[in-house]
């Protein structure tokens, strides 16, 4: 006889300790890979947020003063046991994600760059310094950290973009405050475990669960200076235009549809072997996942969908605890329903189904979460599947007639988080370099991602705000600049009033 599995209890991370829900909502984490629930999270009430929000106000003036080696060498400290605990942390980001261990490995990876910049802290604050700027008088810049700030994140990357948003917040002197997706809330409550271990003082970090009714208390509540948030571009707009609106700092990124351009010029064996991971890697839900091919000429579009047809056919789907899969399920029913109906929107529009991962076999023994790859052919502007972003394996095939048209369909588009292009011509990728509009570039890369130094963020509707996630504008996004004048007037030295603005020709 199955043994029934355990239902958790989670709870919130609100100064230092975990404590339990009030709200009396709770909201089911399941298992993709399965279908079952596997964890009750509790939903916050605007009362339980305001809380946190005032016990991590309590907690910044003290971690505000340390200094940047201490709060360097808590976050070194961390990092450390992060990679002490990489197995344990694999297996949560599998569970409530679905995603391969390959994958959740590599978004741990990922993410820690993030924790290694913000190692670099004393570095990536250091002021600027004039000396006599005129008549005596020294000029120089200083950073301070904000506050309480907050971080809104993805159930896509339960550890990467999480730490992406907060390593720095953190490293600067500001209390954090991070709401993690309903979805996938105990990879964050199993990391603040570890900042608590690393000596992060109580109260500088805050998990706190709930949906729309706690974002809008982060939002809303005047202590909170600044929204980190990565989602949907609908959502993102939103975050930004009602952040602003409370005079906060915003950086909301949105959702990404990311072409790979395919030139004659290419290796379409090797070329086709980099859409596929980039494409249906982590089943397809990735901000950064290549979207679609856009082939350049008719040949080339007929030799390459070819060798994709064959190539996608073989992918397999099904759960973490099997290594051979390539990829796993989708995070829950609701996104494999709208999945399907995108898929089905596209045949009725005319675009060609060349392979239908509608129904996996799979799907006939389990009750997780699953689709096969999904590729279409023929697709054009105008087409649902083309214009909207579709989270999850369902991938298509746009064809044109040079380089030009690929960039000028690319430009059109109001999204422009991640672009890359195929090719041998030198000539070629410098012009697709210069002209097209899009955040994240790639040639001959398949997923265009920044390292963890460099900065990450899209540009049209992909972006709203501008901060990033990675690179070093965190810092400067997370802190605030003092410009300070200063002059020491000697005892003996004679002053007087003056009524003229002061310039450096007054002062000499």
């Amino acid at each position: 006889m199955a043994v029934e599995q355990k239902v958790r209890e989670l709870q919130h991370f609100i100064n230092g300790s975990l404590v339990p829900g009030t709200s009396g909502k709770y909201s089911n984490v399941y298992n993709p890979c399965t279908g079952e629930v596997i964890a009750h999270v509790p939903l916050a009430t605007r009362e339980e947020v305001r809380d946190a929000i005032e016990k991590a106000k309590a907690a910044f003036p003290v971690w505000k003063k340390q200094s940047a080696g201490k709060r360097a060498e808590v976050v070194q400290r961390f990092r450390q046991l992060v990679t002490e605990n990489i197995d344990e942390l694999l297996e949560v980001i599998c569970e409530e994600s679905g995603k391969t261990k390959e994958d959740a490995r590599g978004e741990i990876t990922r993410g820690l760059e993030s924790v290694d910049l913000a190692i670099n802290v004393a570095h990536m604050t250091k002021g600027e310094y004039s000396v006599n700027v005129g008549g005596g008088i020294n000029a120089f810049s200083a950073k301070y950290p904000l506050g309480v700030v907050a971080a809104i994140s993805p159930f896509n990357f339960p550890v990467m973009v999480p730490l992406a948003q907060t390593s720095m917040a953190v490293a600067v002197g500001n209390s954090v405050i991070l709401k993690p997706s309903e979805k996938v809330p105990i990879s964050a409550l199993y990391i603040s475990n570890l900042w608590k271990e690393a000596g992060l003082p109580d109260g500088v970090w805050t998990v706190i669960n709930g949906d729309k009714e706690a974002v809008d208390e982060l939002l809303e509540n005047k202590t909170v200076q600044a929204i980190s948030f990565v989602g949907s571009t609908p959502v993102a707009e939103h975050i930004y235009q009602k952040g602003t609106s409370f005079n906060k700092r915003v950086v909301a990124l949105g959702g990404g549809k990311n072409f790979m351009i395919v030139m004659p010029n290419a290796d379409l064996e090797k070329t086709a072997n980099a859409f596929l991971g980039a494409a249906y890697g982590a089943a397809s839900q990735r901000c950064m996942a290549i979207s679609g091919a856009i082939t350049v000429g008719k040949e080339t579009a007929d030799r390459f969908v070819a060798i994709l047809k064959e190539k996608v056919e073989k992918l397999k789907v099904g759960p973490y605890t099997d290594d051979t899969v390539d990829f796993g399920p989708v995070i829950t029913q609701q996104s494999k329903d709208a999945i399907i109906q995108a898929i089905n929107k596209a045949v009725d529009e005319g675009a060609q189904l060349v392979v239908d991962g509608r129904n996996p076999s799979i799907s006939q023994v389990s009750k997780g979460f699953y689709l096969g790859p999904t590729l279409f052919d023929h697709v054009t502007p105008g087409m649902e599947i083309f214009e909207q972003e579709v989270f999850g394996p369902a991938r298509i095939v746009v064809r044109v007639e040079s380089l030009q048209e690929a960039i000028d369909l690319i430009n059109d588009h109001e999204l422009g988080n991640g672009v890359t292009i195929f090719t041998n011509n030198g000539a070629a990728a410098r012009k697709f370099q210069e002209e097209i509009e899009v955040g994240m570039v790639g040639v001959n890369v398949p997923i265009p991602i920044p390292v963890g130094y460099h900065n990450f963020g899209g540009l049209k509707r992909s972006k709203f705000g501008d901060g990033v996630m990675f690179g070093p504008d965190q810092a400067r996004f997370f802190t605030k600049v003092k410009t300070i004048s200063e002059r020491w007037i000697e005892e003996d030295e004679e002053t007087s009033t003056t009524f003229a603005f002061p310039s450096n020709e007054d002062a000499k």
